[in-house]
C-alpha cells in the first residue's frame, strides 16, 4: 500500500499534524485494532461512500456511516475494516486541533466515530467530490488543505493554557496536579477548558500519552526489557504497566510486539 502525507503550513499547520493519503491494497486480514492517541482525525473514503464500524464488545456486528467521519479523541481501541483503506485521505490533527473545525466541543466526539455531514451538512459531501475530482495525490492534498482553510473558524489559537497543559502532559511527565498549580485556575475550570479543546480529560490525555509512549518505543524495538520500559515511561511497577497497556490495546505488550504492522498504531484483528 502506497502511503503519502504533507504537513500544511501555518495557520493550518497550527492545528493539523498532516494530510494523508493511502491507495493500495488492502490487507489479507479483515480487521484492526486502532489504538488510541489522544487526536482526532477525519477521514474520508474515496472508495466507495460508506465507512465500516464494528461494536467494541462484539466484532461480528458492523454498522456502516456516509463516507467521511470525524474519529473522536479515544480512551480505548476501536475496529475498523481494512477494506476501507484502498483509497482513503485524512486529517490527522494534533491533540487540542479539531476544535475549530466542527463547531462542536471536542468532548463532544470523545470516544466516537461521527459522519462529518453531521457537523458540516452538504459541505461533507462537497469535500468528497472534491478530492475525487482532483486528478493527482498534490492535487488532492491542496483540495484538502483549502477546504480546511475554509472551515477554519476562530480562534486561531488554542488558549494558552491548554497548550502549556498539553507540552507538559505529553512531554514532560507533569501531573495534573502540578500542570493546574501551576497554570492558576481552579481544578474544575481547567477540566472543563482543556476538555473542550482537546476533547479528554488532563488525566484521560496524560494516560494515552504514556501509553503512546511506549507503543513508540516498543514498535521500532527488536528486543525489550519491559520492566525497564515501564519505568522510563513513568508506570510505577510492571504491573500496573501491562494493565495499562490492556486497557487501552485490548491485548498484552508482548501480543503488540508479534502482531504489528508498519503503521504504529494499526493492529491486525485475530479472532
Amino acid at each position: 500500500m502506497q502511503f503519502l502525507s504533507y504537513t500544511p503550513p501555518p495557520p493550518l499547520g497550527d492545528f493539523v499534524d498532516k494530510l494523508w493519503l493511502a491507495q493500495g491494497p488492502a490487507p489479507a486480514y479483515r480487521k484492526e485494532r486502532l489504538l488510541p492517541d489522544a487526536t482526532v482525525e477525519l477521514v474520508i473514503n474515496l472508495h466507495q461512500d460508506r465507512i465500516y464500524l464494528y461494536d467494541h464488545a462484539d466484532y461480528h456486528r458492523c454498522t456502516t456511516t456516509p463516507g467521511c467521519i470525524v474519529s473522536g479523541p479515544r480512551t480505548k481501541y476501536f475496529v475498523i475494516d481494512t477494506r476501507d483503506q484502498t483509497a482513503t485521505m485524512g486529517v490527522h490533527f494534533r491533540p487540542g486541533g479539531a476544535f475549530p473545525f466542527f463547531g462542536v466541543p471536542a468532548s463532544e466526539l470523545a470516544d466516537l466515530s461521527v459522519a462529518l455531514d453531521a457537523l458540516w451538512g452538504p459541505a461533507s459531501s462537497e469535500l468528497r467530490e472534491r478530492l475525487l475530482a482532483a486528478r493527482t495525490p498534490d492535487a488532492m492534498f491542496r483540495e484538502l488543505q483549502a477546504c480546511l482553510l475554509e472551515r477554519l473558524a476562530r480562534p486561531l489559537a488554542r488558549h494558552p493554557a491548554v497548550s502549556f497543559g498539553i507540552h507538559q502532559l505529553r512531554g514532560n511527565g507533569q501531573s495534573v496536579a502540578q500542570v493546574v498549580d501551576r497554570v492558576g485556575f481552579s481544578q474544575r475550570y481547567f477540566i472543563e477548558l482543556f476538555g473542550d479543546q482537546v476533547g479528554l480529560t488532563p488525566k484521560q490525555f496524560s494516560r494515552v500519552s504514556r501509553f503512546q509512549r511506549v507503543v513508540h518505543l516498543a514498535h521500532g524495538a527488536s528486543d525489550l526489557d519491559w520492566a525497564d520500559l515501564a519505568l522510563d515511561c513513568g508506570y510505577y511497577d510492571q504491573a500496573h504497566f501491562i494493565h495499562d497497556f490492556q486497557s487501552f490495546a485490548g491485548i498484552t505488550p508482548a501480543t503488540y510486539l508479534l502482531q504489528r504492522t508498519p503503521h504504529l498504531n494499526h493492529v491486525p484483528l485475530t479472532e
